[in-house]
């Protein structure tokens, strides 16, 4: 199993916006994302005390990348779409404690290789087994 560590990315922009927050993370290094379209909602009164415009139609964009690259992306998307630009993007991640379906490299060579659910549970369980015997000795 990989033992690399995750975080997930979350990034909420105005419509539209989705492209940018894409172009800015590839750039520091992600593979991809899931752009899930989304309906946003405030109180007037909020937006008039922070001055700025609410636009209902949102883009969430998720992408699950490597620990060392979150503090490069998440200064790049900030600066790309944050808050203060038009996308008003709003940008927080999450940590991810377990991964499936993000490919591994192989030492023969660079290509991802997929791993099956089948392969991901057996591995899991295995490493279940290895802490067990590694905690009755």
């Amino acid at each position: 199993m990989d033992d690399k560590k995750y975080e997930l990315v979350v990034c909420i922009v105005n419509k539209g916006f989705h492209e940018q927050v894409m172009v800015a993370a590839k750039n520091c290094g992600a593979k991809g994302g899931t752009v899930i379209n989304a309906r946003g909602t405030s109180k007037e009164d909020v937006a008039k005390r922070f001055d700025y415009i609410v636009t209902p139609e949102k883009e969430i964009v998720l992408m699950v990348v490597p620990l060392e690259i979150k503090d490069d992306l998440l200064h790049a998307l900030y600066k790309e779409v944050g808050f203060n630009t038009p996308g008003q993007g709003i940008l927080f991640t999450v940590p991810v404690d377990e991964t499936a379906g993000i490919g591994k490299k192989s030492a023969k060579n660079e290509k991802a290789e997929e791993v099956s659910y089948e392969e991901y549970q057996k591995s899991k369980e295995e490493a279940k087994t290895d802490v067990k015997e590694e905690e009755s000795k």
